[in-house]
């Protein structure tokens, strides 16, 4: 891949999601020394899915603003712009409850921070399949 394209691009990792001992289906070795990489767009969307959800059904995360805190802290992020900007992307309120298994509003939410991620809008069609690799398991 072009490294003109966004680094989330490139690794096919669209979330940005960090190396660590964690395995997802999906992810591929990667060459990046700080972020994961997978086989396609789909997996990495898919690997989104199951990170938002573990928030909420391991650590009781359940709204945006504690998901956005958690996947981009203020120790390495500008977390008030990401979550203001996602929040007006999708006009989900940011402490209002959400269900990480309604795909509709999941979908809208992981294509509004592939955005912030990587300056690009998300391809939907990408997304939905990402959606369906993670229904398929939970």
């Amino acid at each position: 891949m072009s490294s003109e394209l966004p680094r989330g691009l490139r690794n096919r990792n669209p979330g940005n999601i960090r190396r660590s001992k964690t395995r997802y289906k999906g992810e591929i070795e990667s060459r990046d020394p700080a972020f994961k990489s997978f086989r396609t767009m789909a997996w990495g969307y898919r690997a989104m899915f199951v990170l938002l959800h573990t928030y909420q059904i391991r650590y009781g995360i359940k709204t945006l603003r504690g998901m956005i805190s958690r996947w981009a802290p203020p120790t390495e992020n500008p977390t008030d712009n990401y979550l203001a900007s996602v929040a007006h992307d999708t006009g989900q309120p940011p402490d209002e409850q959400l269900d990480t298994l309604d795909g509709e509003r999941m979908q809208r939410i992981v294509a509004a921070m592939s955005r912030v991620e990587n300056g690009v809008a998300a391809r939907r069609e990408e997304i939905a399949e990402g959606w369906r690799l993670f229904r398929t398991d939970f």
